[in-house]
């Protein structure tokens, strides 16, 4: 009950403060030595008094108004950053304008950022100028991939007496995109081994005609860990001011893979974290193996059952940002050769595909990754939850 009655208080107070005023701590004292004075006046018919009273209600009163006025005229602005891999930082920059002729002062601007990405971050301005601008910039650690959206800033203050908060929310939309980490793969046996002995050889073939540089380039974007060297291009990251890299048109084979990703209930098996972390590094997983297809020169694709098939590199591993366990879809499997990234054997696959299993208990128990060939052709890739992924996918 007594919980109940605090978060309300508290939502009591959040309204008060979004829509007109709210005491600060300094407001709620001089408002209880308000009323003790006009009490005490009241009962004693002391003049003195009541002229104590009226000073003090009329001090409350212009300080519940001065801050609404100093919130007047200001407008904010957001930068949209740009997509990061998890363990990169993102880059937020955020532009307070004062459009009125008179100077702001004790302004404290609130970017309503995500529990998940830390939460709200504060930037306290002592002084805002006319006409003038103040720019803060700031960064955002990141442990995990998602796609990240707030829509608003909070603006406030307590000035000039600091007696009532008074606080406005400003549309700043933010959309930030975490990409799951790339893991840097020099080889990787299911993907090598994958379909039948001629396409095995046409592949082989294919990765030693195409080096991974040779193509027309599609389109520039940002550099991203275990992209090659020799695909930066120099003059428009000295233009950009960071390191851009060529994405290709790779003239390959007929050769094709397609990652496809399990996001039904079969992840499931447990009901604790296991089961998200082991999600985790099957999107991780997905990401490297198609970053590992591209680098081979094959004709790489990404199947879940919400998206079906997604070929473009950016919007793979948007897709695998935003992803979640569960994501339903009434795309059907396509055919091979196929890689299977799930967390239960048992489903039927095309002939000579491959299957990674994240499954708590095979893993846990081997200690480490197990492959082996069922009846049907399909190779298959037993994870542990503990041995590192990149270890294990390198075989």
């Amino acid at each position: 009950m007594g919980h109940l009655l605090i978060s309300m208080l508290k939502r009591l107070s959040r309204w008060l403060e979004n829509n007109w005023v709210t005491p600060a701590y300094s407001g709620w004292v001089l408002l209880g030595i308000t009323l003790c004075f006009l009490g005490a006046a009241t009962n004693t018919m002391a003049g003195w008094l009541y002229v104590i009273s009226g000073v003090t209600i009329a001090l409350l009163s212009v300080s519940s108004i001065l801050p609404q006025r100093g919130l007047q005229g200001l407008a904010i602005t957001r930068q949209v950053p740009g997509p990061v891999s998890a363990g990169e930082a993102l880059s937020m920059v955020l532009t307070l304008k004062n459009t009125t002729a008179q100077s702001k002062s004790l302004l404290q601007l609130q970017d309503l950022v995500p529990e998940r990405l830390g939460g709200v971050k504060i930037c306290a301005i002592s002084t805002l100028v006319p006409h003038g601008q103040h720019t803060w910039r700031y960064e955002i650690p990141t442990q995990r991939r998602g796609i990240y959206t707030w829509p608003e800033v909070r603006l406030r203050t307590a000035a000039p007496l600091g007696l009532f908060w008074c606080s406005r929310l400003h549309p700043a939309k933010a959309k930030a995109v975490v990409y799951p980490q790339i893991l840097p793969l020099d080889r990787c046996p299911v993907i090598d081994a994958l379909g039948d002995e001629t396409g095995r050889q046409r592949l082989q073939k294919t990765a030693i005609n195409a080096t991974g540089t040779e193509g027309l380039t599609r389109a520039l974007r940002p550099y991203r860990w275990g992209d090659p060297t020799r695909l930066i291009h120099w003059r428009t990251s000295a233009r950009y001011g960071e390191l851009r890299v060529r994405e290709l048109e790779v003239l390959t084979s007929h050769q094709s893979m397609i990652i496809a990703l399990d996001t039904s209930n079969t992840w499931d098996i447990d009901s604790n974290t296991w089961t998200i972390d082991s999600f985790e590094r099957a999107v991780i997983a997905a990401a490297s193996l198609y970053h590992y297809g591209q680098q081979q020169g094959l004709a790489t694709e990404l199947w879940t059952a919400k998206t079906g098939l997604v070929r473009d590199m950016t919007a793979v591993l948007t897709v695998l940002a935003g992803i979640k366990l569960n994501d339903g879809g009434d795309h059907k499997l396509p055919a091979p050769p196929l890689v299977w990234l799930t967390a239960r054997t048992g489903k039927p696959l095309p002939q000579n595909s491959a299957e990674i299993l994240f499954w708590s208990k095979t893993a846990a128990h081997s200690g480490a990754s197990v492959q082996a060939e069922d009846k049907q052709g399909t190779n298959r890739l037993i994870i542990s939850p503990v041995d590192d992924l990149q270890r294990q996918l390198q075989g």
